[in-house]
């Protein structure tokens, strides 16, 4: 049976990923800080208190997979504090950049034991990271963590291809969570479009920026 982890599984995308994943079959380990009721309607793995702004947390997550092997690990929590020029909090900057950028980073890097050749890593991402596609400004916490996201998954892209280990680089579309305001599209609609490009993400296709819809975006 294959074996998949997903960040931020109480809720939102994450929710439905891990809904998705159980339903195709496979041991879905579930990561958060706190679990939530149809999150364990699921009856999936859950593991409580992943913090990522706490490595101690990390390691606990590690010790709670003791002797799994992940055929997908999809890195799916993250924050979004809205903000512009005159109302940026430098703090809440530093916190986005640590929570989106840092944290997934060194967590897949803390979980690489368990993934084996052609196993996928994934980076739920977000269009907003693309320099070249910003043209209204602000949300500068937002922006900056998830083009430090990109830049991070780009390189893992490269140094992983000799462990012939893919990664995955999405933007899951404008969803209806509670990061947009329940603006969007729903959030099953978004998992079928992410569980697609994890299917089809091959090694030519590693370190690409995509779109759940398929499209390719620019950095």
């Amino acid at each position: 049976m294959k074996q998949v982890l997903i960040t931020g599984a109480n809720r939102g995308i994450g929710l439905e990923l891990a809904n998705l994943y159980s339903e195709k079959g496979y041991t879905v380990y579930a990561a958060c800080r706190k679990s939530s009721e149809p999150l364990r309607r699921l009856g999936v793995k859950i593991f409580e208190g992943l913090d990522l702004t706490q490595s101690q947390s990390f390691e606990t997550l590690s010790g709670f997979l003791t002797g799994v092997k992940l055929d997908i690990l999809i890195n799916n929590a993250g924050i979004l504090i809205p903000d512009n020029l005159e109302s940026v909090d430098f703090t809440e900057l530093e916190t986005q950049i640590l929570v989106n950028a840092i944290g997934p980073i060194r967590l897949s890097r803390l979980l690489l034991p368990k993934l084996g050749p052609h196993s996928k890593l994934i980076f739920i991402t977000s269009r907003m990271g693309s320099i070249a596609d910003n043209t209204s400004g602000a949300y500068y916490g937002y922006r900056m963590s998830k083009a430090a996201l990109n830049a991070g998954a780009v390189s893992l892209a490269r140094d992983l291809a000799p462990k012939k280990i893919s990664v995955g680089i999405f933007h899951p579309g404008m969803v209806a969570t509670e990061m947009t305001g329940r603006q969007g599209i729903p959030p099953r609609e978004a998992a079928e479009g992410l569980a697609h490009l994890v299917e089809k993400l091959s090694p030519e296709r590693s370190g690409r920026f995509f779109h759940q819809n398929g499209e390719e975006l620019p950095w």
